[in-house]
């Protein structure tokens, strides 16, 4: 089975331009490819997890990558499913996020001056310097406003206000793969299949300009059972960074995936071996419980390392089964944090993250949703002396979300 077979086995494959060309090139480690990342923070997120796990594929099968930032687009922002405008960044912030990227990438794909080694290439280097005249005469004329409009990377914003500024962001991706084109040998885009219409302009452009044929793939979406983009939670989204989704709750937003989702994250996400998760397509119960386990710890284990996800499993195992571990997520408070020595139970779901707000704590408490050590606590008003904490208490709120919290 060549990569691409294996991409199409595992679901990730929507759309692309020529399959015969398509599946012979990357069969062959032929494709030199790139997919965009608009750095739009300064940590890569969930819903890039299937482009980083696409680009490590590809690479084992010999193809070469290329990470394109975002450093001019990323002044635009792209308008693909949103119902308003991005928030405009500065050039010293999208130059701190692209090197952020970089770091997390290293996990998934190697860089350097090899055949096959991963380049990243910031499109701020060519469209930041651009002579609008120039662009409009050479470009721009090679785009026909009416289909534009018609596609479905606008849809959204057309039903609030399309900006000028945002409908540019279509010629300024396709002038990207033209470039890239030009520049690197660059003869294939991958993109999530909301960019469709946005990688189908690119290969146009570099037919009309050059004469050449260039290819576009497109990855299944990451979508739960209920069609809704996975890589989301009540306090926002899911990151790569350590420090803003901690290996402990980054293990735990997987291990507590819909059961009819598990199977398909696994041949999606992991790379363990088709045969070994087609065993498990007939489990049930509690070995889907099982099934969640291996999906959390592969996925940590890819992000954070082996030795991360050996801990956040420990955790995880030891706060199901009623313990306690020195991994699990930890809230520490000091005097200041305790007045007169002592602090109420809504203070510390809110301050601990269990809960987004005082009154969503209060609901949780008066609903019978949380758990202080064995006690399930019912009172609001239930406070909690520093000595009582000094310890560490597990605060648990419903079964999933835990976390000690000790007063130093």
């Amino acid at each position: 089975m060549g990569v691409y077979e294996e991409l199409i086995e595992r679901g990730l494959l929507a759309q692309v331009t020529d399959e015969k060309e398509v599946r012979d090139m990357v069969n062959a480690g032929k494709a030199t490819f790139y997919i965009g990342f608009d750095p739009t923070a300064d940590s890569l997120h969930v819903g890039h997890f299937m482009a980083l796990c696409l680009m490590k594929r590809l690479q084992m099968a010999g193809n070469k990558p290329i990470a394109l930032v975002g450093g001019g687009t990323g002044m635009i922002g792209d308008p693909s499913g949103r119902t308003d405008m991005r928030q405009m960044m500065t050039k010293e912030t999208i130059a701190h996020n692209c090197e952020c990227f970089r770091h997390q990438m290293e996990r998934f794909i190697h860089f350097g001056d090899g055949k096959d080694d991963a380049i990243m290439v910031n499109n701020g280097d060519w469209l930041l310097d651009l002579n609008y005249i120039e662009f409009l005469r050479d470009i721009g004329a090679c785009f026909s406003v009416n289909h534009m409009l018609a596609a479905r990377c606008y849809e959204q914003r057309m039903e609030k206000g399309l900006t000028f500024f945002e409908f540019n962001y279509m010629i300024m991706q396709a002038y990207d793969f033209y470039r890239l084109y030009q520049d690197y040998g660059c003869n294939m885009q991958f993109g999530g299949d909301d960019q469709w219409s946005n990688m189908l302009a690119g290969t146009d452009l570099i037919r009309k300009k050059l004469g050449k044929d260039a290819h576009a793939m497109t990855i299944t979406l990451l979508l739960n059972s209920e069609g809704k983009k996975m890589g989301k939670t009540a306090s926002g989204a899911v990151w790569l960074d350590p420090n803003k989704t901690s290996p402990y709750d980054f293990y735990q937003y997987w291990r507590n995936v819909d059961d009819a989702d598990v199977i398909k994250c696994i041949k999606m996400l992991t790379f363990l071996p088709l045969e070994e998760i087609k065993s498990m397509e007939s489990w049930e119960g509690a070995k889907l419980n099982e099934a969640k386990e291996i999906l959390a710890y592969e996925l940590t284990k890819l992000v954070h390392g082996e030795e991360e996800a050996e801990k956040a499993q420990s955790a995880a195992r030891a706060v199901f089964s009623g313990g306690d571990s020195e991994h699990m997520p930890t809230l520490r408070l000091s005097d200041e944090d305790m007045k007169e020595g002592s602090v109420d139970i809504v203070t510390l779901l809110v301050a601990s993250g269990l809960c987004s707000s005082r009154g969503d704590a209060r609901r949780n408490v008066e609903q019978g949703g949380v758990t202080a050590g064995d006690e399930k606590v019912t009172d609001p008003k239930k406070e909690y002396k520093k000595e009582e904490l000094s310890k560490g208490l597990v605060l648990r709120r419903g079964k999933k979300n835990f976390i000690k919290v000790i007063a130093d």
